[in-house]
């Protein structure tokens, strides 16, 4: 038994601001901009603002992949939005994404400028633009367009689900933890039947399916995440685990994984990504000095 009265909705919600947890802050009910500020454009055609979440390393690891097949037209610059700070609510960024969420494209190769906001749409239209890491094969193609949506779709209840009431809520609740829990791991028993027989998820060629999955669930079973993979005994999804492993090992999965990163080792930071010169001269060990 408890002494806390059971929750009883009202019959109109309405918003309590810092209702506590991480975030808190910055979560409300309305969208639009909430102070004027243009986003800075660098040199190349390709400009993104984002953050090394999951999502955001979604769209760096692709373009890093695009850059390491040699598709130099997929030179970027990559600028930091801290959302911690609100970044995402200024003017400039809203007119990119009006949903105010990282990742944010702006492409300058075409007249206007083309937007394009959400992770998924991002890694599509890059693929569809350089005609990469998208498979051509009609089967394959369907396979890794199928596996893309699935995360999309599948994602939020590991992230908004399980992370936040795992991790980040400011109390512990054992329903919504046991009832998340039982969904992630649903979930990667699906991806550890199909990669079972799978080298990757659209078959034996590497796609925008897997970098879309691998940043959230790659990171879940390498133990990058919400310090759960013991809880959710990762180990035993020993197909996820390898296929996290083999991504894990991708140069340009490393590299993606460092741009607009702002926690971990310092060296693994590179808060601004303007050239490939800047992985051995900018992260941040060499900005703040650290030998």
């Amino acid at each position: 038994m408890t002494d806390t009265p059971a929750y009883a909705p009202p019959r109109v919600w309405t918003w309590e601001k810092g209702n506590g947890g991480q975030f808190a802050n910055i979560n409300r009910p309305t969208a639009g901009p909430t102070h004027d500020k243009d986003l800075p454009i660098g040199k190349h055609l390709l400009q993104l603002y984002s953050l090394a979440t999951p999502n955001g390393q979604k769209v760096t690891i692709l373009l890093e992949e695009l850059l390491e097949a040699g598709v130099s037209q997929a030179s970027y610059d990559a600028w930091l939005i801290k959302i911690g700070d609100g970044d995402q609510f200024s003017s400039g960024f809203v007119a990119v994404n009006p949903n105010s969420k990282i990742p944010a494209l702006m492409d300058h190769s075409v007249s206007p400028p083309q937007r394009v906001f959400e992770s998924g749409a991002i890694l599509h239209y890059l693929a569809e633009k350089f005609g990469a890491f998208l498979p051509t094969d009609a089967a394959k193609r369907t396979a890794a367009l199928s596996w893309l949506f699935w995360q999309m779709g599948s994602a939020p209840l590991l992230g908004g689900g399980f992370g936040h009431f795992y991790a980040y809520a400011p109390e512990k609740f054992e329903y919504p933890i046991n009832r998340y829990a039982m969904e992630v791991k649903r979930q990667l028993d699906v991806l550890d039947r199909h990669l079972a027989t799978n080298e990757f998820m659209a078959g034996d060629e590497y796609s925008i399916a897997d970098i879309a999955i691998w940043p959230w669930y790659g990171g879940l079973v390498l133990g990058r995440a919400y310090d759960a993979a013991e809880f959710l005994d990762a180990a035993s999804y020993t197909n996820v685990l390898r296929w996290a492993k083999q991504i894990d090992a991708r140069p340009a999965a490393r590299r993606g994984r460092m741009v607009n990163k702002v926690n971990g080792p310092l060296e693994e930071q590179l808060h601004e990504r303007h050239d490939s010169g800047d992985f051995a001269t900018k992260t941040q060990d060499k900005v703040e000095g650290v030998a």
